[in-house]
């Protein structure tokens, strides 16, 4: 009898689940379909499909900021499209966050075998220098680099995301390039907390779930406290019995939008 409730409570969760995830990618396909498919070739023939998301009045006079966007694990792929499946992100090039900050977004998909850098979820431990030998890390400063030379970017603000092993990935970015974002919002990640010096240059707000079974929510813990002893300016929120979307909500913070684009590089 339990094990027939039990099936039947998870069987009804999923369903739920399933509804809201499809209401959900339906209410934004609209912004997905704004970001133009784009593959990035370096000088070797490496490749890293991306997209790409401009606002639609992009002036070449203006100054904007850029927000690099990383995915999980269960996203990767050639497809060009998969990185996009977990669409909250893209509240940052919505028409109500473009009226009072218009920005450029940029999110590359690692190849299926691929990772973005940095710890590896569940790894106890970083894969020495991991945040500089990745294929899929090295394509993306690459492809930063380009886009820095293609449009008018704010070298003071250009910020990081990412979710899961994307989480991981933003952390691992700000190592390989400690003086080059002004803020990066890791999710559900984690890093080598005894290099935070490294990075305490870097405004980090910091998410997780509570209840996480993936990735432990300690990774991030300890990462915030280290930080925040490295002098970091550091914010942290934990949904306490949220597991390892905790991205649908961080993503929808009331107050990421303002928080994120107020944050500019020191001497930019």
């Amino acid at each position: 009898m339990r094990a027939s409730l039990s099936a039947t409570v998870w069987c009804g969760l999923f369903v739920v689940f399933g509804f809201c995830a499809a209401r959900l990618l339906a209410a934004e396909p609209d912004l997905r379909s704004r970001g133009e498919k784009r593959v990035f070739r370096n000088a070797e023939g490496d490749t890293l499909p991306y997209r790409l998301f401009v606002p639609k009045d992009y002036d070449a006079r203006k100054k904007y900021p850029l927000i690099l966007f990383l995915h999980g694990a269960g996203e990767r792929g050639d497809d060009n499209e998969r990185q996009l499946v977990h669409a909250q992100v893209l509240r940052f090039v919505s028409d109500e966050t473009a009226k009072k900050q218009p920005c450029i977004l940029v999110a590359p998909q690692c190849p299926k075998d691929g990772w973005w850098g940095g710890l590896r979820v569940g790894a106890k431990k970083r894969p020495a220098g991991s945040e500089k030998s990745s294929s899929p890390m090295k394509l993306t400063l690459a492809l930063l680099d380009s886009l820095d030379k293609e449009y008018s970017i704010d070298p003071g603000r250009r910020y990081v995301t990412g979710l899961s092993m994307g989480g991981y990935g933003s952390f691992a970015l700000c190592l390989a390039r400690p003086d080059y974002f002004a803020a990066a919002v890791p999710i559900c990640g984690g890093t080598d907390a005894k290099r935070a010096k490294e990075m305490a240059k870097v405004a980090f707000w910091i998410f997780h779930g509570g209840a996480d079974p993936v990735v432990k929510p300690e990774l991030s813990r300890d990462a915030v406290k280290a930080l925040k002893e490295a002098g970091a300016t550091v914010k942290y929120t934990e949904y306490p019995g949220v597991g390892h979307d905790s991205w649908v909500k961080a993503y929808n913070e009331p107050e990421l939008v303002d928080w994120l684009f107020a944050q500019k590089r020191k001497g930019k």
